[in-house]
């Protein structure tokens, strides 16, 4: 047997488990320090109340035989399906529950959906860049072309017309910068994409951050429909991120190849996966209730208000950054011409803070660094003093 050496041309170490491992070692070296973690963005409020009650009852209706329910439907429960719809009817999209599929989560969708194209397809990818969409790519052996987002550009990048490309990922609001795009800016990325015969792979898990007039979905741009599929969570919306959900749109008339891309992903999904549990999906659909919105609203300003506080001191240090707005990210240049890691290292030696190295999310990271705002008020307040004062001096 042989296995797959495409996995040979991976970084050996993920990002987050390398910033895992030298805070642990920081951490067991001076055990009398208190380190605050802004560096993988995990949330730290509860789920809302209304969402609780509904993981209980559905826990609840497991115990019971009228109410008891065995494998889920491929594409998630048509209750959950009709709630997510409802919710992008609520900022003015028409998106149909029979597009929609419910699934654990964006990270998996957006890797896993490259079962049903093609290895020799041309996969391009922003950089800076959620790391999944490089590796997953990595692992199928694709070849990947890179749009540079730099500070010329805003960190958000736009296509080159001499470059083709077949698979396009996009993030927005963008992790791990925090810029988002305009509608303008998607409609460019729309007609390049259906220039090129290409399908956007567009994931959009933070639009609950959105506060201005940015897309809260690709859907909302004329030509949408003819290539993209979008992609959301509600790990960071509604702190899932351990309870694990999510759902992806795939419009029912999105073509390639002569194939249609619903079908095959409805295919690849009853192979592969057996759906979210009936007790997750009665929590999910309890977010988008009137109730679970004003809830969840609440976590979401809270998280808001972390990243004015993380903003404002970098203003006051007079440091540049994106994201902090739109964004639950704050994506900074690091300072005194330092490189990513040495950052990361002063950071955590010096003030104890953990962040993100901008380098671990490609060569357009380099030099910059991305802190998070899911974390603690208290501990946020009191990190931000700490950056101010080391790097005040």
């Amino acid at each position: 047997m042989k296995i797959n050496q495409n996995f040979d041309s991976l970084v050996p170490n993920y990002l987050f488990a390398e910033i895992a491992k030298r805070t642990g070692k920081y951490i067991e070296e001076h055990p009398d320090k208190k380190v605050i973690k802004l560096g993988i963005g995990d949330v730290t409020l509860p789920l809302a109340p209304v969402v609780v009650d509904a993981l209980k009852k559905g826990a609840d209706e497991l115990g019971v035989k009228e109410t008891f329910k065995g494998y889920p439907d491929y594409e998630g429960y048509a209750f959950v399906r009709e709630a997510v719809a409802n919710y992008y009817a609520s900022f003015g999209v028409a998106v149909d529950k029979d597009e929609i599929f419910i699934s654990d989560g964006a990270k998996s969708d957006t890797g896993n959906i490259g079962d049903i194209f093609s290895a020799d397809n041309v996969v391009l990818v922003t950089d800076p860049v959620y790391p999944v969409y490089v590796d997953s790519n990595i692992m199928a052996g694709r070849k990947i072309v890179i749009a540079p987002s730099t500070e010329e550009n805003g960190f958000c990048a736009m296509p080159d017309e001499s470059v083709h490309a077949d698979i396009i990922y996009l993030c927005s609001p963008n992790n791990p910068t925090g810029s988002a795009y305009s509608a303008d800016q998607l409609k460019v990325w729309i007609d390049y994409a259906l220039k090129n015969d290409a399908i956007i792979l567009y994931d959009c898990a933070y639009e609950a951050f959105i506060t201005d007039d940015c897309p809260r979905s690709i859907f909302a741009v004329e030509g949408a429909r003819q290539c993209a599929i979008e992609f959301c969570s509600l790990s960071k919306t509604a702190g899932f991120t351990g309870t694990r959900c999510g759902y992806t749109v795939i419009p029912k008339e999105l073509e390639r190849d002569g194939h249609n891309i619903y079908k095959l992903w409805y295919r690849r999904e009853a192979t592969k996966f057996n759906g979210v549990s009936y007790p997750v999906q009665c929590a999910a659909a309890a977010v988008f209730s009137e109730e679970g919105q004003k809830q969840i609203k609440e976590n979401l300003d809270y998280y808001k208000e972390n990243a004015k506080i993380i903003a404002s001191a970098l203003d006051e240090l007079g440091i540049y950054y994106t994201g902090g707005k739109n964004s639950p990210y704050i994506w900074l240049r690091c300072p005194n011409g330092m490189g990513s890691w040495e950052f990361f290292d002063y950071l955590l030696e010096n003030a104890q803070v953990v962040g993100t190295p901008g380098e671990g999310f490609g060569d357009c990271g380099k030099g910059y660094f991305r802190l998070t705002s899911f974390g603690d008020r208290d501990n946020t307040i009191e990190a931000v003093e700490r950056i101010k004062k080391l790097l005040s001096k």
